[in-house]
């Protein structure tokens, strides 16, 4: 393996949550009198940290959304999680092949805490992570794009940014990634490559992945 830690995403890469939460999110917004599709939610806050919605909402309509627009939201999330939500093929292989060979890994995701833990124990993902290797937005100041949460988590882990891995599928983790110094790996299984500009490289299959790794 040329690489000391493997940074993971959460939403998209691990767990298949990207179209269920964006469905809730743009449904929501547009119940509040802010008409958002599926595919702007895609476009605007795939990857983001939830002050990215309300300061995206704000800017372009002047307008603040609920002080409980976060506790609605996220108990929507939640209730269709316990009802939809399943692992990304291949991802518990993955894992299982990580932590049997060795290589440290952690995750670090935009949502939070509550988010991930929810996410993992619903999808069986929970059994490759205990609390010292998940990581939120919630533990910096700034959310992806910017490097801070990358940084963080490598920090904690005890690793250099240049001996890091990141696994993203965002264009906003891929940003964040690049500014943090690391190898960012894309993963173009639910976002158009050419939205994944500045990876190191691209892959479509989670089984793949290991390989390209080494």
């Amino acid at each position: 393996m040329r690489y000391d830690l493997v940074i993971f995403d959460n939403d998209g890469v691990l767990v298949d949550s990207e179209p269920i939460s964006n469905r809730l999110l743009a449904g929501y917004l547009t119940e509040l009198g802010h008409p958002t599709s599926y595919e702007d939610s895609i476009r605007d806050y795939m990857g983001s940290a939830m002050h990215r919605v309300h300061e995206l909402v704000e800017e372009r309509t002047g307008r603040r959304l609920p002080d409980d627009f976060d506790d609605v939201f996220h108990a929507r999330v939640f209730a269709a999680f316990e009802r939809e939500l399943k692992p990304v093929a291949g991802a518990a292989e993955l894992l299982e092949r990580l932590a049997a060979d060795g290589v440290p890994y952690c995750v670090a995701s935009s949502g939070s805490h509550e988010r991930i833990r929810v996410g993992h124990r619903t999808t069986g993902l929970d059994r490759w992570f205990d609390a010292a290797r998940v990581f939120s937005s919630q533990d910096v100041g700034r959310g992806k794009p910017a490097p801070d949460l990358f940084l963080y988590a490598a920090e904690r882990m005890g690793v250099a940014p240049g001996r890091c891995a990141v696994v993203e599928d965002s264009p906003l983790g891929v940003r964040a990634a690049v500014a943090a110094g690391m190898d960012v790996y894309g993963f173009t299984a639910m976002t158009p490559a050419d939205r994944l500009r500045g990876a190191t490289r691209l892959f479509s299959d989670l089984g793949h992945l290991a390989d390209l790794l080494e």
